[in-house]
């Protein structure tokens, strides 16, 4: 059966993704749809590093912070980035993109949750995107719906997600209000989910591409820190992820994560999650 890969991974800086290796592993990943978050760049760079193919972006409101795109081998038919209240600044942390699969409306979503830091502003702008991302996704999990949620999502729904989770319980990425929009994004559609942290909400129905994929094991991981030797022990944060609506959940074919041989080879603290959907 014909497929669409789609990958996403947060390139820590295209130009410097590009410089340090993004560009070979392109030329052999198969990839057809593209997701990228941490841009920090304009479209000119984009254009360099993603030479012939097609993209859309939004820049962060600061210079050099954030960004997300989609970058595309067939040109997207449309693309929004309109998210959240029309007070809070979400430029640069959420686009979306309308393609074809066979013939059926496929919509491909960029996005790059805030990191947050528990307790402080930077943890209520987290708190305002996922409410917004929890509005959104009620939107486009319609019946049937054939939607994607990809990107560096900033929080580690369970302990298999983290390898010191025990370690970060009070941590921004793994608190338990963070981790109860997880419940409620991938809880039963109709059913009130009962979250980590007690509160009670709608679950939406979206599914975990990666979790669904290996099950109850720990990882695989996304995101290793640059510092000491995680990337080599393998402490790791499965942070990016493929969240599909059930209609599109159907249609996974193979999942992985294109992790490095060695540490030296990585060209982002992230590691790309690709994704074959049958089409």
């Amino acid at each position: 059966m014909p497929h669409l890969r789609i990958a996403t991974v947060n390139v820590n800086g295209i130009r410097a993704a590009a410089r340090n290796g993004m560009s070979g592993w392109l030329d052999d990943a198969g990839v057809d749809i593209l997701t990228l978050q941490e841009v920090r760049g304009q479209d000119e760079h984009i254009e360099a590093a993603l030479p012939g193919w097609s993209f859309v972006h939004d820049e962060a409101t600061a210079k050099g912070r954030a960004g997300v795109a989609i970058a595309s081998r067939v040109p997207a038919v449309a693309s929004r980035t309109a998210f959240g209240p029309e007070d809070f600044d979400s430029k640069g942390r959420w686009i979306e993109a309308d393609f074809l699969i066979g013939d059926r409306p496929l919509t491909v979503v960029s996005a790059y949750v805030h990191s947050g830091e528990a307790d402080t502003p930077k943890q209520e702008e987290k708190w305002k995107f996922l409410d917004a991302f929890g509005t959104r996704l009620g939107e486009l999990g319609t019946d049937g719906a054939l939607a994607l949620v990809t990107g560096d999502l900033n929080v580690g729904h369970r302990e298999l997600d983290i390898k010191n989770w025990r370690g970060n319980r009070k941590k921004a990425g793994f608190l338990p209000r963070e981790r109860a929009y997880f419940d409620r994004f991938l809880g039963e559609a109709g059913t009130e989910v009962t979250g980590v942290d007690g509160t009670v909400g709608p679950g939406l129905g979206w599914v975990d591409v990666g979790r669904k994929f290996h099950g109850e094991v720990d990882g695989p991981y996304t995101w290793w820190s640059m510092r000491g030797q995680a990337f080599d022990n393998d402490s790791g944060w499965r942070i990016d992820y493929h969240l599909a609506t059930p209609a599109l959940a159907e249609r996974v074919e193979t999942y992985h994560v294109a992790r490095a041989a060695a540490y030296d080879q990585r060209w982002s603290d992230h590691a790309p999650v690709v994704v074959d959907y049958r089409y």
